[in-house]
Formats: structure tokens, sequence, C-alpha cells
């Protein structure tokens, strides 16, 4: 195949750059309408106990949670007469609204107390805008420019709640991606230049970056026309892309500039980068591939939307290296190979001399001392991990000049009871044997009971209001929505207060003894119940990677003890990382310097899709660094040596491209939201510390105190891996001993 795509390359090589072109062309105006196919939801399980609650309240009912908020607010306090008349009329003109159904004010809801302030100040209207998360994001942001701001002399609306959250948080998302590129795209270039140390060589990767990006977001486009993605996906994809993208075509520059160094033609130079370089990408793209796949086996449309879109991405970056790049290799020829700075010259002198090689010496000669200091500097690291505290995502992620982050927070702060947090608890058949629908007494009694429960502020119910195990309000017309058929259901508001209160809120309220079955639903369950879902596919998703990283390092290295050596050094760097993660954003360490507010909770989906892709990344400079490594093993270098010399030709290049993709991944801090801003630290953390701690430290010295028997593995094992084993050595060494130079030699 790569023999092929070679060929390919040098004879057609104008008309698969034309055909590139056009493809883009085509991927970047479908691209133009991405953001709004995108959701800002996907957080929870639909299949849960809570996303049951949620089907049965809109199939049943016609009842839908309120996913607009506007929030009055009245200098002369919300029982004004002229601010009662203009948030009557207002409720009144929402109501009229297509698409706008279930209105609620203080007004028009009898004065409730639980939708005005406490100071009496503000007030609050209340709707569910129709349609789905697309349709409602559409529609939220024409509402919000109709109904936002002056309502009458010291009157003021600010439009909120989750359809407003959700609309600000894709909008930030398109400004995020689109500033994102802007500030890496030229940093980049200057990296390129130093490391190749030619413009023109430099803007190869940045050329097949940005060919990766266009065309993943044409796909993108593709995919949320058959499947929900959330705006995550293009968040994290769009820089995973350019950062992949400079990953593989930085190693392919590096090794066609040494074949053209060592003599060859361009054509031949050609083929022996992609027999090489080119296997080495094909290998750790899979590798991304298989470490993003697992997010898809996670009910999160989130997690889902972003283990598609990943492995789409990590394949165009692959095939952009393995297409792409060739084809300019042979437009532009010998002009890949200038250079206005001094390179180091390749071979095993300049190679026993070099830095990485003098490293991996000092290492090995001292292997007990520095590994465990190395691993006491991880361990301290990875200790905050031990107390991350999971959460859910909420208004506080967005900035606080965010509209619908101030009115929630308003809402949570000033208002009475908690009723945003609110729970439904619906019973499919609350019918009493003798009765034709739900008896009377049956339903006072459970609402009673729920009442009575800690941290309950009311309960409302199809038979009146309950506090504190007591009815305080009989039924009223307003209560019969609350009844269909012989189904029945209860809203549950809790008092204000942590998270940890209404956490424990839904398990008491599932523990309840009811005298019929009931689903929990509302915001807090759809936390319980995702964290959950997370706790049980976690088990599965980690042994799916770390068989598969078995099998594949396997695959290369020969050896059934380096793949978990590889494991235990992955699971090290790993921690650390997440601790760092915690010790950050989780307690609000450094929140200054970067600008986000602390919760004191940890995003519960963000450690998982953090490791997915950190992980994947790792596995890359694996791949990288133990390929050489057996390449020199095999040519007869003692398992030291090995080390030492594989260390020293690929060490560079692996600095080179974690930096590199470091620079891509920092762009995420610029964001105003707070998990990309932990994805824009996570990811260069976690890279820069498996490219150097672990591979120039841990690695050395593992593999020295192992010795041989770090390479062993059973007779028959042996057999397969002489079979089906992928080797990274090129065909031009074969062909011309010669030029035995490494596609990983040293770049400067």
């Amino acid at each position: 195949m790569l023999r092929r795509l070679s060929g390919l390359a040098t004879r057609r090589r104008r008309a698969v750059l034309v055909v590139t072109v056009l493809l883009v062309l085509v991927a970047g105006v479908a691209s133009s309408t991405l953001f709004g196919k995108l959701s800002a939801g996907g957080w929870d399980d639909p299949g849960s106990e809570s996303g049951q609650a949620t089907d049965l309240l809109e199939d049943t009912f016609g009842q839908s949670p309120p996913n607009l908020a506007l929030l009055v607010t009245a200098g002369d306090g919300v029982d004004d007469p002229a601010v009662s008349a203009a948030g009557a009329e207002l409720a009144q003109r929402l109501a009229d609204e297509p698409h706008v159904r279930d209105v609620v004010s203080y007004w028009t809801a009898g004065q409730a107390t639980q939708l005005r302030s406490e100071d009496g100040e503000k007030a609050l209207v209340l709707a569910t805008i129709t349609g789905d998360e697309t349709e409602v994001n559409e529609r939220v942001g024409g509402l919000a420019d109709d109904y936002g701001g002056s309502l009458a002399d010291g009157v003021t609306v600010e439009v909120g709640g989750f359809a407003a959250f959700s609309h600000e948080l894709t909008e930030q998302s398109e400004k995020d991606v689109v500033t994102g590129e802007l500030i890496v795209f030229p940093v980049t270039l200057i990296a390129l230049v130093l490391v190749f140390g030619g413009v023109l060589a430099a803007l190869l990767p940045l050329a097949v970056a940005g060919v990766t990006a266009m065309l993943a977001m044409g796909l993108l486009w593709v995919l949320a026309e058959m499947t929900e993605l959330s705006v995550l996906a293009a968040n994290v994809v769009t820089l995973a892309g350019l950062g992949l993208a400079i990953d593989y075509s930085l190693l392919m520059v590096n090794r066609f500039r040494e074949e053209l160094a060592s003599g060859r033609e361009v054509p031949d130079a050609i083929r022996a980068t992609m027999a090489s370089a080119g296997r080495t990408v094909v290998f750790a793209s899979l590798t991304v591939c298989i470490a993003l796949a697992t997010l898809t086996l996670f009910p999160l449309g989130a997690m889902r939307s972003l283990g598609y879109a990943g492995v789409v991405t990590a394949l165009l970056a692959a095939a952009a290296s393995l297409v792409v790049l060739p084809a300019l290799f042979a437009v532009l020829g010998n002009k890949v190979a200038a250079t206005r700075f001094r390179r180091r010259p390749a071979g095993d002198a300049a190679a026993e001399n070099g830095f990485w090689h003098r490293l991996a010496m000092f290492v090995m000669r001292r292997p007990i001392p520095i590994a465990t200091a190395v691993i006491a500097v991880l361990m301290l690291l990875g200790a905050p991990f031990l107390g991350m505290k999971l959460g859910y995502l909420d208004e506080r992620v967005m900035p606080e000049s965010s509209q619908s982050r101030h009115v929630a927070t308003t809402i949570r702060e000033e208002f009475p009871s908690g009723e945003q947090e609110a729970l439904q608890v619906v019973a499919p058949s609350a019918v009493a044997e003798a009765e034709a629908g739900p008896d009377p007494v049956v339903v006072d009694d459970y609402a009673a009971q729920l009442s009575a429960l800690d941290n309950v502020s009311r309960v409302d119910g199809l038979t009146g209001s309950y506090v504190d195990g007591a009815q305080v309000a009989p039924a009223g017309p307003q209560h019969e929505r609350f009844a269909a058929g012989d189904a029945v259901y209860w809203v549950v508001v809790p008092d204000p207060g942590t998270t940890d209160q209404t956490r424990d809120l839904v398990t008491a309220v599932r523990a309840a003894d009811a005298p019929f079955e009931t689903v929990v639903g509302g915001t807090p369950a759809m936390a319980e119940d995702s964290d959950r879902a997370l706790l049980d596919r976690l088990p599965l998703a980690l042994g799916g990677v770390g068989l598969a990283m078995v099998v594949l390092l396997f695959l290369l290295t020969g050896s059934v003890v380096l793949p978990f050596l590889a494991l235990v050094l992955s699971t090290l760097s790993l921690s650390a990382t997440f601790g760092a993660m915690v010790w950050i954003f989780q307690d609000g360490n450094l929140s200054d310097l970067f600008g986000f507010t602390v919760t004191g909770t940890t995003i519960s989906t963000v450690p998982v899709m953090l490791f997915a892709l950190a992980f994947g990344l790792a596995m890359d400079y694996q791949v990288f660094m133990l390929s050489r490594i057996r390449e020199e093993y095999e040519r007869g270098a003692s398992p030291t040596a090995a080390v030492a010399l594989g260390l020293e030709r690929v060490g560079r290049i692996v600095t080179a491209a974690a930096v590199l993709i470091s620079i891509v991944f920092l762009a995420f801090l610029i964001s105003d939201i707070t998990y990309m801003k932990a994805f824009g630290v996570g990811l260069p953390l976690a890279v820069l510390i498996d490219a150097t701690l672990i591979r120039g430290a841990l690695l050395p010295a593992a593999m020295r105190l192992g010795g041989r028997a770090t390479w062993w593995a059973p007779g028959p094992l042996r057999r397969l891996h002489a079979r089906f084993g992928l080797r990274e050595s090129s065909a031009s060494a074969a062909e011309d001993p010669a030029s035995t130079g490494s596609e990983h030699a040293a770049v400067k």
C-alpha cells in the first residue's frame, strides 16, 4: 500500500494536490454551518433512570423541564403595580411565541414566592422552548435578542436557562476555534523553522495540518447530519487534528530530508520515507484511534461524539501525511532540504556523543536512585488525584460576563429554593385497585413523605404543595398538570445547598418507600446517573485500551515484558497529570493565573476524555522510541547500547514533536470555557511528562534493570512475532547498508 501511495505521489503529484485543494474547498463551505448543527448537551445518559423520567414527562404529560428563564429586575420591587403589569404582559407575549410552551411567571402563578427573590427586586418567567437541541439552539438566539434588555423604566430582563447556556457555549466554542487557529499557526511556524532550520520545510507540516483541520471539520458536518455531535468535538478535534498532523508530518519531513542528504534521488527518497516513517505513521495513528474509540463505549453523547470525531481526525491526519505530503515532496524535491542553520550530522559516532545518548548512559549507570527520585516526583504530583471529587457541568464553566451564568447564579443565591435543582418523581402507573385513577390519599401520603426528607424545600403534586411533611397549599388548577391517565408525577424542590446535599437527596428520594414504581429525574439525578454510567463502563474501557496496547506493543517489539512496563509507566505519567489537574482546577490553585471559577469539583467526563487523548498521544511516542530501540537491538547492540543509541536517534524528534503538539494544545487556554482550559493544561502536561521524565529517565532505568529479560517472550510468541510482527527498519536500509541512519535522526 505504501509503495503504491509513493508511486501515486510521484507520478500524479499535481492531480493529488488539485483534488486535495478541491476537497478542502468543499469541506470549508460545508463546515461554515457546522456549529449550528452541534449541541452543547450530551453530558447525561439517555438510557438511565433519569433519562426514562425525562421521556415519560415528555411523552405522557407533555411536560419538559424549563429551558428558558427570564430574570426580571426592578429597582422599585417586582410587586410594584407598574412592574406587575409589565411582567404579566411579558409572560403573555412569551406564551404567544411559536415553539414556546408551559410559560409560568411570578405574576401569573398567583405570586408564587419561589419565583421571587428574597429581596423582592427580582422575579422569574420560566418557559420551555420546544424542538430538538439544534432547533432549540437556533430559536433561543432570536428570543434572547427580542426579550433581553430594558422592559420599562428601571426594569431590565436577562435571558438564561439551559437553552441560553447551550447557545452561549456554542457561540463561545466557535470563537475559541477561530482564535486558537489564528494563534497556533504563526507560533508553530516559528517553532518549526527552528526545528528544521528552513522556512519551506517548516511550512510543509502546517500545510498538512491545515488540510487535516479543514477536512476534519467537513467530516464533522457530515457526521452531524447522521448523529448528535457535541460542540466539544469541534474544539478538541480541530486542535488535536492540527497536533497529530504536525506530529506525523514532522516525522515524514525529517526522514525525507535525511534520504536526500544520503544522496538519493527524489523518487527513491519518497519511497524510502514511505517504507519507514510512513509505516510508523500508520501504526501510530491506529494506536490513537484505538485510545479514542474507547470513548464510544460510554453512553454519554458528548463522549461518544468525541470518540467518533477523534477516530476520523486521527485517520485524516495520517492520510494527509501519507498522501498530500509525498506529493508535495515530489513537487518541491531538493528544495525541502534547504536550510539556513547548520544541522547535526547523522551517524553512529555523532550519536554516541549526543545529549540523549549521554543522558541515557547517565541514567543507566544509576538506575535505582534515578528511578526512585522520578517515581517520587510523579507520585507527589499525582497525590491530589486521590481527592478527586466528581461534579456536573453547569453554568460556572462560562466566564463571568456570560448572561446565562449571571441568571443561574442569581437564581441559586437569591431565590428561596433550588428550582434549578428540582427533581421529578414519575409514577407511570399509579392506579389503585378499586379506582379509575390515582388514589388521592396514596398520592397525598407519598408527597408528604417526600417533603419530610432532609434538604427538601417543597414538594408539588396532584394533591397540592407540601413542606416538612404537611400540606401547605390545596390542589388547584395549576396542579392538574401532575396527572395524565394512570400516571402522576411530583416535583421535589431542594433547599439551596451544596452539590453533596443535592446528590444525597437523589439517593434519599430513590430509597423512599413508594406505593408504586417510580423513576427519578432532574439535573441532580442526571449527574448521579452520568457518574454511575462512567464508573460502570470505565473498567471495560481501561481493559480495552490496556489489551490493545499490550498486543500492539508486542507486535512492535516482540517482547511480552515491554508492553506491561509501558502500562506501568503510562499509569504513573497520567496519574501525575490528573493530580496536577485536581490541584489546579478542583482545588483552585492558579485560578487567578488561568482565569476560571473554582467549583470544588471536577467535571466527571473531563478526566475520561483527557485520558483517551493523552494516552493516545503517549502511545505515539512509545511507538517512535521503542521501535528505534528494537531496531538497534536487532542490529546486534547490547540492551544498554540499544537503549542509548535508540534514545539518541529518536530523542530529539520526540522532544520536538512533544513541544510542537504542546504549543497546539496550549491554545485551549485562550478559551473562556473552564473545561477547555483544563484540556489546555492537562494535555501539554501529559505529553511533556511522558516525553521527558518517562522516556528520558524511567524507561532507560527500567530497561537497564531488566537487561535482556526486557526482550523476553516465550517460544510460540517469538515465532508469532517473527511472522506477523511490525518493524520500523526501512526498506532502504536493507537495500543500501550505508544508509542506516535512523528515520528519527536528530534535527536542529
